[in-house]
């Protein structure tokens, strides 16, 4: 069975008939599907696009050997910085700026991209009106993961303080079409920043903040591998996100950091 199309269909409350007309085919085809059969190319894009997923997420490439893995693992990593901070501005704003059809942000606060950038939002809904997909999740700052973390990192409340003061830089977003902000409530193991096919993954270690982790720079092969992994968890926790409704958050303030 394929459990994850079966749990995209129900988070979006679309049967399986509605997506057989999507893909003009016979309901007895989707049916088909949800038991763990392997659609044509042509509608494995369509499903994908339509539900507005990975490809990869609803159907995985098949493993591969250690040694294919290793391999694939060399062609996609493009550098490492010692940690966040070490990545060039000139790259985070390259990156945006060049991408086509999507940027995706995992995080908990992510305070830093906004401080960094104060313009990020308008940039961001420039790259909107353009076309690219936009997906922003951060971390719920009422939820058990930001309280777990807090207490992890010996910070207390101070990161839910964080998240809420951060999320008040990407308001204006909401009423742009083609960004959503959601947020989660999940064990946040790596912070990412996709850009088409790049990705910055900053994997995460026990009892220390984001930002002083390393960060590595991915760039997708030709052949599944760390880069689609990352990308398939990130569809699997924004599947689970709830969307962000700012009159629901506590107070906050750009002071807080």
């Amino acid at each position: 069975m394929n459990e994850r199309l079966h749990s995209v269909l129900a988070q979006r409350g679309i049967p399986p008939e509605s997506l057989a007309e999507v893909c003009e085919v016979d309901p007895k085809t989707v049916s088909r599907w949800l038991g763990g059969r392997v659609p044509h190319a042509r509608h494995r894009f369509r499903v994908a696009r339509h539900l507005r997923v990975e490809e990869l997420f609803l159907w995985p490439a098949p493993e591969r050997t250690a040694l294919q893995q290793a391999a694939g693992s060399d062609q996609e990593l493009v550098t490492t910085y010692q940690n966040r901070a070490s990545v060039p501005r000139d790259t985070w704003l390259s990156l945006l700026k060049g991408a086509q059809e999507q940027i995706s942000v995992l995080v908990f606060s992510g305070t830093f991209f906004a401080q960094s950038n104060p313009h990020v939002a308008k940039m961001l809904a420039e790259r909107a009106s353009d076309g690219v997909r936009v997906r922003l999740c951060f971390g719920d700052s009422s939820g058990q993961a930001a309280a777990i973390r807090g207490r992890e990192e010996g910070i207390g409340d101070t990161l839910a303080a964080k998240i809420r003061a951060s999320l008040t830089y990407y308001r204006p977003l909401l009423s742009e079409a083609g960004c959503e902000v959601r947020l989660h409530d999940t064990t946040l193991y790596t912070s990412m920043f996709r850009y088409d096919n790049n990705l910055l993954a900053n994997p995460h270690v026990w009892g220390q903040p984001a930002s002083a982790n390393p960060i590595l720079h991915l760039r997708r092969a030709d052949t599944t591998g760390w880069f689609d992994n990352y990308a398939q968890s990130f569809e699997a926790v924004w599947a689970t996100a709830r969307p962000w409704t700012p009159d629901q958050e506590g107070p906050s303030s750009h002071g807080q950091d």
